[in-house]
């Protein structure tokens, strides 16, 4: 009967149909392989079940897709205006079937708001361009243009441009007349040339830096018979550049240039600098240690030839000892080495040159003629050149062109001539041999650890493949203890070998004078090139100039040139506005011999 009552089924059905729509309706979806179980609540909406899949797989909400699967529920895919609280649970099979579909990779929105290179400013695409920027040639301006796109990868030059403000006029340089006004000119529009290259993908006329050379140097205005601007050399317009940078720049200048140029961040100190007072002389003078050794006292045919006039004074054969001069040691200051392509520093020395160190070697000794205060009269002495501080940027030049006297000629008294001889050269300058004897006890401290450091770590590697096979075979409880034995005496030993090293590293106790302005301590006179301007021509008053510039920034895949130590670079090839990738193997073919271009000024920077 109380089955049968229709009061009990009706309050009975109502409250089941709540208790479920409270608690939840159990529901199963499956997604993929994956069968997740959950309680829906259709009070919560779509809005609430997609929610809760979205923190149960991962798939972004805007990529769902459920389907029904269970009859009765919706038709196709579920939309978001759907009313949940229409599905009454008392007439569905449960627990409920959804089908999910979608990604759980979550779309990411771009960080950055993607531009088109059509749509960035000119200074922007010039940073994205392939290759940089070009000079127009005016007129016979490649000497001028391809120092300027050398010297235009110089970053500490160009932090002192910027930090580079023209003095005041007043009384005292007006009195100088041009050269108070055109040394400031020239600098203020080579910085701005600089500037422009950098803001500009098509070649820039060097308008403005080409008059105010020539109004700074008056022989670079030269024109020949029909009015052309006649063709002029590089390095002399390279020298008279940085003697105004030397003027000019001082100071602010030349701390900026460091500091900015990312040298040094407090800039050079004094004991650094060893004098330099400009930037010129800082980033690119070498102190040059020349010692003069009178020959004639180191054989007994001098004291028998000067007899006659020192008999009265001295014994020469018994006391030859007595008539050792003293060698007269002098400092100057260098912007460049020379490299001697001819054989020597004086006109009868005949050595044949065929590499850069040799004709550097050449250039920094040689004979000449002083007067002896012993002898009283004129001796042959042996001039010795070394180096005695270091610069950040080293400059080689190739002795290319040379005079060439016709005393038997009408017209002239000479004529300028080119030597085309090859002389080779590598992508990294060794400077030990050439520098002072106090220069080369620091550097042959860091080369000496940066030795040791190799050989420990070759014998590391050496020594855990060594390991690993023995920890493949299997060995008895003897030998692992002899093993155990052998190890602590190679600990011992380079332990010994490093405490002997830091013995012979030490002097005193006084820490090591610096070799250098920006230099860092463990330098080891290394130098990498990284730009070079080259002639074209057998006429040393024509022919082409051009500029070859290392890449700022360097492809992954390099690879070292074939049966060589160097790596194939990224380089630049500048000709006028044209400019053109090269590589490294392609630079060190510019050795000469021939009738295509050839090194004329190699810089060098400081290899870290």
């Amino acid at each position: 009967q109380q089955l049968k009552d229709p009061y009990v089924h009706t309050r009975q059905k109502p409250k089941l149909s709540l208790i479920i729509m409270s608690e939840g309706i159990p529901t199963i979806v499956k997604w993929g392989k994956e069968t997740i179980e959950l309680k829906l609540l259709p009070d919560n909406g779509v809005k609430g079940l997609k929610a809760e899949l979205e923190e149960r797989t991962g798939v972004p909400v805007e990529r769902m897709k459920i389907m029904a699967k269970s009859k009765g529920l919706w038709k196709g895919v579920l939309k978001d205006d759907f009313d949940m609280t229409s599905i009454d649970p008392s007439k569905l099979k449960l627990p409920l079937q959804m089908l999910l579909m979608g990604s759980a990779t979550k779309l990411v929105a771009p960080k950055t708001k993607t531009v088109f290179i059509e749509d960035l400013p000119p200074e922007e695409v010039a940073k994205h361009a392939p290759e940089p920027s070009g000079l127009v040639n005016l007129g016979n301006t490649c000497y001028l243009n391809s120092v300027v796109q050398c010297m235009r990868s110089i970053p500490q030059l160009r932090a002192g441009l910027r930090a580079y403000a023209p003095p005041p006029r007043n009384n005292n340089n007006a009195l100088m007349g041009a050269t108070a006004t055109s040394n400031p000119l020239l600098l203020s529009s080579l910085r701005d040339l600089f500037d422009n290259l950098d803001r500009n993908t098509d070649a820039v006329p060097p308008s403005n830096f080409v008059m105010a050379t020539k109004m700074a140097f008056p022989q670079f205005a030269q024109t020949g018979p029909r009015g052309q601007p006649m063709q002029q050399d590089a390095e002399e317009f390279y020298s008279n550049l940085l003697s105004v940078v030397g003027g000019e720049m001082k100071e602010n200048c030349l701390t900026a240039g460091f500091q900015q140029g990312g040298t040094s961040a407090s800039g050079p100190t004094p004991e650094e600098l060893g004098g330099a007072e400009n930037l010129a002389d800082a980033l690119f003078g070498m102190k040059m240690e020349e010692t003069l050794t009178c020959d004639e006292f180191s054989s007994s045919e001098t004291a028998a030839a000067s007899s006659e006039k020192k008999e009265d004074a001295m014994d020469v054969d018994t006391n030859t000892s007595a008539l050792a001069e003293p060698p007269v040691v002098s400092y100057d200051l260098h912007r460049k080495l020379v490299c001697n392509i001819q054989g020597g520093s004086d006109s009868s020395a005949q050595v044949n040159v065929n590499h850069l160190a040799e004709g550097v070697a050449l250039s920094l000794s040689g004979k000449i003629e002083k007067h002896s205060e012993i002898l009283g009269r004129d001796a042959v002495w042996t001039r010795t050149q070394r180096i005695a501080r270091l610069p950040p940027v080293l400059v080689v030049q190739f002795g290319r062109f040379y005079w060439k006297a016709t005393p038997d000629s009408a017209d002239h008294a000479g004529v300028k001539c080119k030597v085309m001889k090859p002389v080779a050269f590598t992508g990294t300058f060794d400077v030990y041999e050439f520098c002072s004897e106090k220069i080369q006890k620091v550097l042959k401290k860091a080369r000496d650890a940066a030795a040791q450091e190799e050989e420990d770590r070759i014998a590391k590697k050496l020594k855990g493949g060594d390991d690993d096979e023995k920890m493949e075979s299997v060995e008895g409880e003897t030998k692992e203890g002899e093993t155990a034995t052998n190890e602590d005496e190679d600990e011992e030993e380079a332990a010994a070998m490093k405490a002997a090293l830091a013995m012979s590293l030490e002097e005193d106790g006084e820490p090591d004078a610096p070799v250098g302005p920006g230099l860092p301590p463990d330098f080891q006179g290394m130098y990498e090139l990284f730009a070079v301007v080259t002639h074209k021509g057998r006429d040393a008053d024509g022919g082409h100039y051009m500029g070859w510039v290392k890449a700022a920034h360097q492809s992954d895949n390099a690879q070292k040139i074939a049966d060589t130590d160097e790596m194939n670079d990224d380089w630049f090839v500048f000709d006028d506005d044209e400019v053109s990738p090269c590589k490294t193997e392609d630079v060190l073919k510019l050795k000469g011999g021939g009738d295509w271009h050839m090194s004329y000024l190699n810089f060098y920077r400081a290899k870290k």
